[in-house]
C-alpha cells in the first residue's frame, strides 16, 4: 500500500515576512503589493488577515477595503525562493521521490520508508520538526494512501496541522467534504452537480459512473473514482518533468532593457540551479513575454548541445529578449527550459574555470540556504545596456 505525504507551508510568503520582522507577528500581513497598488493581487496573506476575508489572488484594492488596517508588502521573491530551496533540501532527507508542486508545497512518496518511524504520526512530526529547525516556519502535513487524500489531509487542520488518513478510514473521512474539494470540479461543474442536489462527496457517490461520464466525459470517470478515494496518479519527481522555469509579473510595466536584463539574470540563475540540483540538462530555452496590452508570446531556441549552466541559459534567453522586445513595455517575463535529459556534459569548447565557478557558487548558496554569490548581471545597475 502506498504512503503519500503532502507538505504545505502555512501562509508561506507572509510567514517568512513575520519570521524576519518580529513586529509583524500576530498582525494582518498581506503580500502582493503596496496598499495603493492599482493592479496588484494578493500572493499570500497571514491567517490574521484571512479572518477579514482576504485571500490569495484577490485584488489588492479589494483587500484594502476588507482589511484597511492590514500591513501590505510587495514581497521579496528572491528571498522566498531561497527559503524554498532550504525546505526542498529537507524533503530529500526523507524521500528520494519528491514532486514539487509549487514554491511552498510538495508530494513525497514515503512508501517503504515508514518502517523507519514508530508510526505515520511520528513520520509527520519528524518532517515538521526538521522544517522548523531549518527555516523556523511551520508546515501542515497530510499523509494518506494517495495524492488526493494526502492533499485534502494537509489542508484539514491548517495552520501547523498533521492529519493521517489510513486506507480503512478513507471512505468515511471523505464523505464530509464539499464537492468543490474534488480535483477537477470548478464553478461550472459544481453548478451542474448542485442542480442534481449533489453538494458533498457523499452525495456524489450516489451518481452512477454512467451518469457522470455521460455528463462530463472522461472527467466524469475521474470524479467517480476520486469520490471513492481512488487515485492512481504517481508522485512524479522533478527529474521526470518535461520542462521547468520561472516567471515574474511586474507591479508596473517595465520598458528599460537594463532592468529586464537584471530580472532575466535572476530567473535564469534559479532555473540553472534547479537543473543542476537534479542532474539535468536542457536543449531548448524558451522566453515568455507578456506586454502591457496583455498580449503574450513565447520564443524558443534549441541548442546543438544540452546545457545547464546559467551563462548558456542567460545568453540564449537574452538574445531572444533583444530580438522580440521592440519598444513595448513588459508586464511579465519568464524563462523556461525543456527537452530535458539526465545525460550531458560541458562542451569541449567551454571554459573549465566557468564550470568550477558554477559548482562553487552552488555549493556556497546551498550551504547558506540563500544566495550569497551573484553574477554581476544580477545586480541592479543604471549603467548603459551592453
Amino acid at each position: 500500500m502506498a504512503i503519500i505525504m503532502h507538505v504545505d507551508m502555512d501562509s508561506f510568503f507572509a510567514a517568512v515576512e513575520q519570521r524576519d520582522n518580529p513586529e509583524l507577528r500576530g498582525k494582518p500581513v498581506i503580500v502582493g503589493g503596496h496598499r495603493d497598488s492599482k493592479r496588484g493581487v494578493v500572493s499570500t496573506c497571514s491567517y490574521e488577515a484571512r479572518k477579514y476575508g482576504v485571500h490569495s489572488a484577490m485584488p489588492i484594492a479589494q483587500a484594502v477595503k476588507l482589511c484597511p488596517h492590514g500591513i501590505f508588502i510587495p514581497g521579496n521573491h528572491k528571498k522566498y525562493a531561497a527559503v524554498s530551496r532550504q525546505i526542498r533540501s529537507v524533503f530529500y532527507e526523507f524521500s528520494p521521490v519528491v514532486e514539487i508542486v509549487s514554491i511552498d508545497e510538495a508530494f513525497l512518496d514515503m512508501t517503504g520508508c515508514e518502517h523507519l518511524y514508530e508510526s505515520l504520526e511520528d513520520l509527520g512530526r519528524a518532517i515538521k520538526r526538521r522544517i522548523f529547525e531549518t527555516v523556523s516556519l511551520t508546515a501542515s502535513v497530510g499523509i494518506g494512501p494517495n495524492k488526493f487524500v494526502a492533499k485534502l489531509a494537509s489542508d484539514y487542520r491548517k495552520p501547523d496541522g498533521l492529519v493521517v488518513v489510513r486506507p480503512q478510514e478513507v471512505w468515511d473521512w471523505l464523505a464530509q467534504f464539499p464537492v468543490k474539494k474534488v480535483w477537477g470540479i470548478g464553478q461550472k461543474t459544481a453548478e451542474v452537480l448542485a442542480s442534481w442536489q449533489v453538494y458533498t462527496i457523499a452525495d456524489l457517490r450516489r451518481c452512477s459512473r454512467e451518469t457522470l461520464v455521460r455528463q462530463f466525459g472522461k472527467q466524469g470517470y475521474t470524479l467517480y473514482q476520486l469520490a471513492r478515494g481512488i487515485d492512481h496518479s504517481p508522485v512524479e519527481p522533478e527529474a521526470e518533468t518535461k520542462s521547468l522555469g520561472r516567471e515574474t509579473t511586474f507591479a508596473e510595466d517595465i520598458a528599460a532593457m537594463s532592468k529586464l536584463r537584471q530580472v532575466l539574470a535572476d530567473l535564469t540563475a534559479e532555473v540553472g540551479y534547479r537543473l543542476r540540483r537534479h542532474g539535468l540538462w536542457a536543449r531548448t530555452i524558451t522566453l515568455k513575454l507578456r506586454y502591457d496590452d496583455f498580449t503574450t508570446i513565447t520564443r524558443s531556441s534549441s541548442l546543438p548541445e544540452p546545457v545547464n549552466n546559467d551563462d548558456d541559459i542567460f545568453h540564449t534567453a537574452y538574445k531572444l529578449l533583444v530580438d522580440n522586445i521592440g519598444q513595448r513595455p513588459v508586464r511579465l517575463l519568464g524563462v523556461y527550459v525543456s527537452q530535458l535529459t539526465g545525460f550531458g556534459q560541458p562542451s569541449l569548447f567551454s571554459d573549465p574555470r566557468r564550470e568550477r565557478l558554477t559548482r562553487l557558487m552552488d555549493e556556497l548558496n546551498t550551504r547558506h540556504g540563500r544566495p550569497v554569490l551573484y553574477k554581476g548581471r544580477q545586480l541592479p545597475s543604471d549603467a548603459t545596456d551592453r
